[in-house]
C-alpha cells in the first residue's frame, strides 16, 4: 500500500495509446519537423493527422491486468487456496467406533470338503473355435463341438475316488492315475453321446455332446474354359469349406473317348501322365470362400487342341478333399492363322502323339519343302524344316528316342513361330498379319476378352506402321510428294474406324466389322505419307538442321548405353576374380562396341556429307577426324592384330566422333536472330563441352564420371533444339503469306509434320490426340513408372552401378 501510486492522466493516455496501431494519441500531439514551408509536405502531415484521429476516435477502455506474478513472485497467493480445499476434503472423517461393540470371536467355521474335479474341450486348432469348459454347471446343458475336438478330464483325490463312463470316443476309455493324488483320462470326440464323471458313492456329472460333422470343401469351375490371345489356357474356379481350405489341384486327363482317330492320332499314342497343376490360392483373406483363375500355357503340351477331361479338387485341414464334376472341354493352344505354321503345329503335335507317325510326318515336310521359292519367305525357315527331315531321317530306321522327338518337335515349334509371326521388323507385314487375326478370330465368333487384346494388338501395329511411313516421308521426301495422290488421314480417322468395328462387333454386326476392317485394310495398304517439302522440292535448312540434331541426340543415347553397359560388364568381370574370364569378356564387348561403332561412325559421316552437299559444299572442320576415328572402328576386328586399344577406348573415339559432328553442325547454323536461338547455341556449345569431357572420361577409363557428362550433354542438346524450334516458329509465322524464305536466310520448317500432326518444339513429334488407351489416367501412369523405378532402386541385391543409375532417373524425373 506505501507503494501505491495513484496513475496520471499521461498514464492512462499512453496505456490508452499502446492498445490502438500506430499510437495515435500520441501522433496528434506530435508537429511536422520537415517541410514546414512545403505545401506537399504540409498536405501529407494534415492527411496523416486526420487519419490518426479516425483511429484515435476507435479508442476503448482498457481491460484491466489482474494477473499478480509480478508482485508475488514466491506463490503466497496460493497457499489460502491450498488450505481452503485441504479443510474441504480432511474436515470430516469416519465415525468413531467402540471397540466394546465389536462382535465376539467364534470357532472357526467347518469348510464343507468333497471330491474335486476339472474338465474341458479343445476344438481342432483349423476350427478357431473356443475351448469349452467342463464343470457341473453345464452338466444339464447340451454341448455341440466339431468332430476331432480333444477331451480332457482331471480329478483331484484318492486313488480310485473316481470313474469314467463315455460314449463319444467310440472305444472304452477309462480314468488312469497321473501323480499322487491325481487322475485324469484324454480322448478324442468321434460321435454324439454323453460322458460320465462319478466319485466312490455319486454322480459328480453328465454332459451330452454332439459332434459337429467337418463338411467336405466344394469346387466348381466359373465360367466356361477361356483361351487369351497367346494361347494360354484361363481357368476361374469358386471353392467353399467351414472352415477353410488349405489346397487345390487341377488333374487333366486325356479323354480318348472324344478324339478324333484320323489321320496321325490313329496309331496308338505313348502313354503320358495325367496333368496335375497346383491351383492359386489368395495371399491374405479368408479361405472360406475363394474365386481365382488359374493362366497356363499348354500351347507345346502333345494333348493341345484335343479333348480332355478337366477334375478340380479341393482339401481341407482335416483331411478331406472335395471333386468337381469331370468336365470335357478341349485343351487350349495358340492358334496360328497362317496355314502353313499350322500344317506345322499339326505334324508336330502328330510326332508327340506317337513316333510311328515319323515316316508320314518326313513325307509331308518333304511335300512342304518340294519348291522353296515359292513356299517360304525366309529362306531360314526353309533350312530349318530340313534340318527337321534329316534328323527324322537318321532315327526312323533305328527308331526314335525320346530325346530326338523333343528336338525335331521343338524345331517344328520354332518354324511354326517364325511363320506366324516373322522377324517383327516390319512394320506392314506386323500390320497385315494383325488385321488377318481379328478377321478371322471375328468371323470364329471369338470371346470379347479375345476380340479386345487382337484389336490392341492391330492399335499398335497401325501405330508402328505409320511410325514407319512417317520416318520414309522425311528420309525421301521428293519420291514421297510425288507419289502422293490421295487425301491425308490422321490418327484420330484411324482410331474412329478401329471403335467402329469394334462397336459393330459387339452388337453382333459381324459382316459389317469385316467389311469395314477390309476397308480398313486396303486404306492402310494404299497410304502414302508426305513430307513437307521446301522451296523447289528440297527441304528447308531449318528441317535438316533440326533431323541431324535428332540424329546427334538419338547416336548419343545409344553411346550412353553402351557405356553404361560396359560398366556393368566391368563391374561383374571385377566380382569374378579370374583374369582369363575377364579377358575373353573385354574380347567380346569389343566385337560389340566395334560393330556398333562403325554403324554409328557411318550414319554420322553420311549425315556429315549431306549437310556439306546442301550447304556450301566445302568440307567442313573435323572431316578428317571423324573419317580416322570410323576407319580406327572398322579396323579393330578381333583376330586381326590391331586391337590395341580396349573397349572404352573405343567408346572414346565414338564420343569424340560426335563431339566433332556437333561441332560442324554448329558450324552450319545462321547468325542468332531472337533470344530463344542465342540460347539455344549456347546450350550447343555446352553440350560439346559436356562430350568432350566424356570423351576424355572414357579415355581414361572413368565410366562413372562419363555417364555423367553425357547425360548432361543429352539435356543440354534437348534444350539447344528446343530453342531452334521456338526461332524456327517465330520465322514461319513472319513468313507466312510471303510464299516462303530464299535459301539462306535462316532456318524455316512446316508446323506439321507427314501426318497432319503439329510438331514439337524439342525436334521431337507431338500429337494432340491421346497416346494411352481410353480409361487410362496419364498422371497415375507417370506415377506408376515412377514407384516402378523408386521400387528397382530400393533393392540392394542389384549392382551399385544399376543403382546408382536408378537414383539418378529418380533425381532427374
Amino acid at each position: 500500500l506505501r507503494q501505491l501510486s495513484w496513475p496520471t492522466l499521461a498514464d492512462a493516455r499512453a496505456r490508452l495509446d499502446a492498445a490502438l496501431p500506430g499510437t495515435p494519441l500520441q501522433t496528434l500531439d506530435d508537429e511536422i519537423a520537415v517541410g514546414r514551408d512545403d505545401p506537399l509536405s504540409q498536405g501529407l502531415w494534415a492527411r496523416h493527422l486526420a487519419r490518426m484521429a479516425e483511429e484515435a476516435a476507435k479508442a476503448k477502455t482498457a481491460q484491466p491486468d489482474l494477473r499478480l506474478a509480478s508482485r508475488d513472485v514466491w506463490g503466497l497467493r496460493l497457499a489460502a487456496l491450498v488450505a481452503g480445499l485441504a479443510a474441504l476434503v480432511f474436515a470430516t472423517g469416519a465415525p468413531r467406533e467402540d471397540l466394546a461393540l465389536a462382535p465376539a470371536v467364534e470357532a472357526p467355521l467347518q469348510v464343507a470338503t468333497g471330491p474335486a474335479f476339472e474338465g474341458w474341450i479343445n476344438p481342432p486348432a483349423y476350427t478357431g473355435r473356443p475351448t469349452v469348459y467342463l464343470s457341473a454347471d453345464t452338466a444339464d446343458t447340451p454341448l455341440t463341438v466339431p468332430t476331432g475336438s480333444t477331451v480332457t478330464l482331471r480329478g483331484y483325490g484318492t486313488e480310485g475316488a473316481f470313474s469314467l463312463s463315455e460314449s463319444v470316443s467310440g472305444a472304452a476309455t477309462a480314468i488312469a492315475p497321473l501323480a499322487d493324488g491325481i487322475q485324469g483320462a484324454m480322448f478324442e470326440l468321434r460321435q454324439d453321446g454323453t460322458v460320465t464323471l462319478s466319485s466312490e458313492t455319486e454322480t459328480l456329472a453328465t454332459w451330452s455332446v454332439s459332434a459337429e460333422p467337418d463338411a467336405v470343401p466344394q469346387i466348381a469351375m466359373k465360367g466356361a474354359l477361356t483361351r487369351s490371345v497367346s494361347g494360354a489356357m484361363e481357368l476361374s474356379y469358386e471353392a467353399r469349406d467351414d472352415y477353410g481350405i488349405i489346397g487345390a489341384t487341377a488333374a487333366i486327363t486325356l479323354d480318348m473317348d472324344r478324339v478324333d482317330r484320323r489321320f496321325g492320332l490313329a496309331s496308338q499314342p505313348v502313354a503320358r501322365e495325367d496333368i496335375v497343376l497346383d491351383l492359386p490360392m489368395p495371399f491374405s483373406g479368408a479361405l472360406d470362400e475363394i474365386e481365382e483363375t488359374l493362366i497356363e500355357d499348354f500351347s507345346k503340351h502333345p494333348w493341345a487342341d484335343l479333348p480332355i477331361t478337366l477334375t478340380l479338387i479341393a482339401s481341407d485341414a482335416a483331411g478331406q478333399e472335395g471333386r468337381s464334376e469331370g468336365y470335357s472341354v478341349i485343351l487350349p493352344q495358340r492358334r496360328f492363322f497362317d496355314p502353313l505354321a499350322a500344317a506345322l503345329i499339326e505334324q508336330r503335335r502328330d510326332l508327340l502323339w506317337s513316333p510311328d507317325n515319323a515316316t508320314r510326318i518326313d513325307q509331308i515336310l518333304r511335300a512342304i519343302t518340294h519348291a522353296p521359292e515359292n513356299t517360304f519367305d525366309d529362306m531360314s525357315i526353309y533350312l530349318m524344316i530340313r534340318t527337321a527331315i534329316r534328323r527324322l531321317g537318321y532315327a526312323v530306321e533305328d527308331g526314335l528316342a525320346d530325346e530326338e522327338v523333343e528336338d525335331v518337335a521343338e524345331i517344328l515349334w520354332q518354324a511354326a513361330l517364325l511363320i506366324e509371326d516373322g522377324s517383327l521388323s516390319d512394320a506392314a507385314e506386323r500390320l497385315r498379319r494383325a488385321q488377318e487375326r481379328l478377321a478371322e478370330a471375328m468371323r470364329d465368333g471369338a470371346s470379347e476378352e479375345e476380340i479386345a487384346e487382337l484389336m490392341d494388338e492391330l492399335r499398335q501395329a497401325m501405330q508402328d506402321y505409320m511410325q514407319q511411313l512417317a520416318q520414309e516421308a522425311l528420309q525421301n521426301p521428293d519420291q514421297m510428294a510425288q507419289d502422293q495422290n490421295g487425301q491425308p488421314m490422321s490418327q484420330m480417322d484411324l482410331q474412329e474406324m478401329l471403335e467402329e468395328i469394334e462397336r459393330l462387333n459387339q452388337e453382333g454386326r459381324t459382316e459389317e466389322a469385316l467389311a469395314m476392317l477390309e476397308q480398313l485394310r486396303q486404306m492402310m495398304e494404299n497410304m502414302q505419307m508426305q513430307a513437307s517439302p521446301g522451296q523447289n522440292g528440297q527441304q528447308g535448312e531449318g528441317e535438316q538442321m533440326m533431323q541431324q540434331l535428332q540424329d546427334t541426340l538419338r547416336q548419343q543415347q545409344d553411346l550412353a548405353d553402351d557405356s553404361f553397359q560396359q560398366l556393368q560388364e566391368q563391374f561383374q568381370q571385377g566380382r569374378r576374380g579370374e583374369q582369363q574370364g575377364q579377358q575373353q569378356g573385354q574380347q567380346q564387348g569389343q566385337q560389340q562396341g566395334q560393330q556398333q561403332g562403325q554403324g554409328q561412325q557411318q550414319g554420322q559421316q553420311g549425315q556429315q556429307g549431306q549437310g556439306q552437299q546442301q550447304g556450301q559444299g566445302q568440307p567442313q572442320p573435323g572431316q578428317g577426324q571423324q573419317g580416322q576415328g570410323q576407319g580406327q572402328a572398322q579396323g579393330q576386328r578381333p583376330g586381326d592384330g590391331s586391337m590395341g586399344q580396349n573397349l572404352p577406348g573405343q567408346l572414346a573415339q565414338r564420343q569424340e566422333a560426335l563431339r566433332q559432328l556437333l561441332n560442324d553442325l554448329r558450324g552450319q547454323l545462321p547468325g542468332a536472330q531472337s533470344e530463344e536461338g542465342q540460347a539455344a547455341r549456347e546450350a550447343l556449345g555446352r553440350a560439346e563441352g559436356d562430350m568432350d569431357s566424356a570423351a576424355e572420361n572414357l579415355a581414361e577409363g572413368d565410366l562413372n564420371g562419363a555417364l555423367d557428362d553425357q547425360a548432361q550433354a543429352m539435356d543440354n542438346l534437348r534444350e539447344g533444339m528446343q530453342g531452334l524450334g521456338e526461332e524456327m516458329n517465330q520465322q514461319a509465322q513472319q513468313n507466312q503469306g510471303q510464299g516462303g524464305t530464299e535459301p539462306g536466310q535462316g532456318l524455316n520448317r512446316t508446323d506439321r509434320d507427314p501426318l497432319g500432326r503439329p510438331a514439337g518444339s524439342r525436334g521431337s513429334i507431338e500429337t494432340d490426340q491421346r497416346l494411352l488407351p481410353d480409361g487410362v489416367d496419364p498422371f497415375r501412369r507417370a506415377q506408376e513408372l515412377f514407384d516402378e523405378i523408386r521400387k528397382r532402386s530400393s533393392d540392394q541385391s542389384r549392382t551399385p552401378e544399376e543403382l546408382d543409375y536408378l537414383r539418378r532417373l529418380i533425381d532427374r524425373f
